[in-house]
C-alpha cells in the first residue's frame, strides 16, 4: 500500500509516535530488479497532496525508492506551516525527528540499498539544503528552498547538491547567485541553475482551492514547463551519479 505509518521518537525520552507517509516502490526490471536507493522526499507547505505523490511516483519510476513523512501529522497546513518553518529555521525540533525516523525506516527497508538522497521542494527545499549537511544522506536536491542564516556552516561537510530556482521568484531573489558563491567558498560539490523564465513552485502542479491559485498566479507562482523538464532531468541525471542504483 501507498501509505504506511512510521514510528518516531517524540521529544519525551522513551515515547513514540505514529505518523503516516506516503510510498512509491519501482516496478522490478530486468535491468533494476532491485534493492533500489532511497529518497526521503519533504514536502512544500501546501503539505503531501496530490502533487507531491506525484513527485514521489515519479522518483519510484526512475528506480529510486521514495517515502514522504506527512510533516503536518494529517492536520490542515493552515494550522501547521508556521510552526514547521519555525522549526526550519530553528534547524531543530519534532519535524526534524519525523524526518529523521522515515530515513531510518527507509534505509533498513529489505528493497532500499542503504544509500539514501533527500529531495524537497519550497518549504521541504529549505530542510533539504540543511539535512545536507548531518549524517545519513548521499545528495539532495534543494528546488526553490529558502536558504538558511548559517548557509556556511550548513554547507560544511555537506553531501552533493543538485539545486533549481526560478529567476521570476520575487521572495528567493539571489538565492541561486548566493548558495552559489556559499558552494564555492566551502568548496562543496553542487550543480546550481536559476531558470530566468520561471517563479516559485515551478515544478508543482497545484491544486489550491480559490482564491489562492489567482492570487498565486498575481505573485508569479506556479508550474513552468520547460523550466521543469529541465530541472527534473538534472536532478535525475545527479541522483545517478551520486545515489548508486545498485
Amino acid at each position: 500500500m501507498p501509505h504506511i505509518s512510521i514510528s518516531a521518537a517524540t521529544a519525551t525520552a522513551g515515547q513514540q509516535a505514529e505518523q503516516g507517509a506516503y510510498l512509491a516502490v519501482p516496478v522490478p526490471t530486468a535491468d533494476r530488479p532491485g534493492p533500489w536507493p532511497g529518497v526521503i522526499l519533504v514536502h512544500d507547505a501546501f503539505g503531501p497532496g496530490d502533487d507531491m505523490q506525484e513527485q514521489a511516483d515519479w522518483l519510484a519510476a526512475a528506480g529510486y525508492v521514495a517515502l514522504m513523512p506527512d510533516l503536518f501529522q494529517g492536520r490542515s497546513w493552515v494550522r501547521c506551516v508556521k510552526g514547521v518553518f519555525q522549526q526550519l529555521a530553528a534547524q531543530r525540533g519534532p519535524v526534524f525527528d519525523r524526518i529523521e525516523a522515515a530515513r531510518a525506516r527507509l534505509a533498513d527497508r529489505a528493497d532500499c540499498t542503504g544509500s539514501v538522497g533527500v529531495i524537497g521542494y519550497c518549504m521541504g527545499g529549505g530542510f533539504a539544503l540543511v539535512l545536507a549537511g548531518r549524517p545519513g544522506y548521499d545528495v539532495a536536491s534543494v528546488n526553490y528552498g529558502p536558504l538558511p542564516r548559517n548557509l556556511d556552516e550548513v554547507l560544511g561537510g555537506a553531501c552533493p547538491i543538485v539545486a533549481s530556482y526560478g529567476g521570476k521568484d520575487t521572495g528567493l531573489k539571489g538565492a541561486a547567485a548566493n548558495l552559489r558563491a556559499a558552494v564555492e567558498r566551502v568548496e562543496a560539490t553542487a550543480d546550481i541553475k536559476e531558470y530566468p523564465d520561471a517563479g516559485h513552485g515551478f515544478i508543482n502542479r497545484l491544486k489550491i482551492p480559490s482564491p489562492l491559485p489567482t492570487l498565486m498566479r498575481i505573485a508569479g507562482v506556479g508550474y513552468d514547463h520547460d523550466s521543469a523538464a529541465d530541472a527534473k532531468r538534472r536532478i535525475l541525471t545527479f541522483f545517478d551519479q551520486h545515489l548508486s542504483l545498485g
